[in-house]
């Protein structure tokens, strides 16, 4: 059965264009304004919303995320605020939400408990950056039992072993990352996450979406020639801490601009 994840992708496909994910964290710069930024995303170009619940040690974001997690943990973010937001945000847009999260907060929230209010609150399911399948049977069965989707991370240096039991565990895609850089190694990133992809595709991966530090139209684009979709993080949420959610409608949809594609070449099997 195709879940909402890869039935958007699929969508974005058939409509001649690769998918755009779009990250912003909740709770910032409240919680209202967050709601109302997803959803500028959903009316602007967005196929699937990312929701980063904020975290007291973002050991994996970069400083734009960071700042912005911490003002929402200082703005007074608790986790079932999370909840509320995904609730509110479905009620208004039709596209699947996801939550990028670390671990911990679901360890302690409660893995079974975390699934059903991800579900009732009319979520897609997680994304889980830090831990691995071999690591989250709890998490795999709660997921199985509600049909939310889990995306787990490949990198380049995973082995043919572990992106075959990636590919085998993910559901909705494979978040596809490349080796961290600066914007002047940008070549040598997109060649190193366009390996992965074909690796990915090899291993039996149906859908892969890259993020490697995306913030244009051209650089989606190129992403876009060889996998399902592009993720951007850090071009919307500075769009939304500087322009607001004028700035952050205007910035999405320069953005989803990359994602039409000339070819087909890159279609799920």
């Amino acid at each position: 059965m195709t879940s909402r994840v890869e039935a958007a992708i699929d969508a974005a496909h058939a409509a001649g264009r690769g998918a755009f994910v779009g990250y912003l964290p909740v709770g910032f710069p409240d919680l209202q304004t967050s709601i109302d930024a997803a959803v500028t995303l959903a009316e602007n170009g967005v196929d699937v919303i990312e929701l980063g619940p904020p975290y007291s040690d973002p050991v994996m974001d970069g400083t734009v995320i960071q700042e912005a997690t911490q003002a929402a943990l200082a703005g007074g973010f608790r986790l079932p605020d999370l909840f509320t937001a995904v609730r509110a945000i479905t009620s208004r847009v039709s596209i699947p939400v996801l939550v990028m999260t670390y671990w911990n907060p679901v360890l302690q929230y409660g893995v079974d408990r975390y699934a059903d209010d991800l579900l009732a609150a009319g979520g897609a399911g997680l994304i889980t950056p830090d831990i691995t399948p071999e690591s989250a049977p709890e998490w795999i069965a709660a997921s199985e039992r509600t049909g939310l989707d889990r995306v787990f991370l490949a990198a380049p240096t995973s082995t043919d072993a572990r992106l075959d039991l990636i590919s085998a565990s993910s559901t909705g895609f494979v978040y596809t990352v490349s080796t961290m850089g600066i914007t002047g190694e940008r070549a040598q990133l997109d060649a190193a996450a366009r390996t992965l992809v074909g690796r990915l595709r090899a291993h039996g991966a149906r859908r892969a979406c890259v993020g490697i530090g995306i913030s244009n139209a051209e650089q989606v684009a190129a992403v876009l020639e060889y996998a399902d979709g592009a993720i951007v993080g850090t071009a919307l949420v500075r769009a939304l801490r500087d322009g607001g959610l004028d700035g952050l409608a205007q910035t999405t949809r320069a953005i989803a601009a990359g994602t039409v594609r000339a070819g087909a070449s890159s279609q799920p099997a």
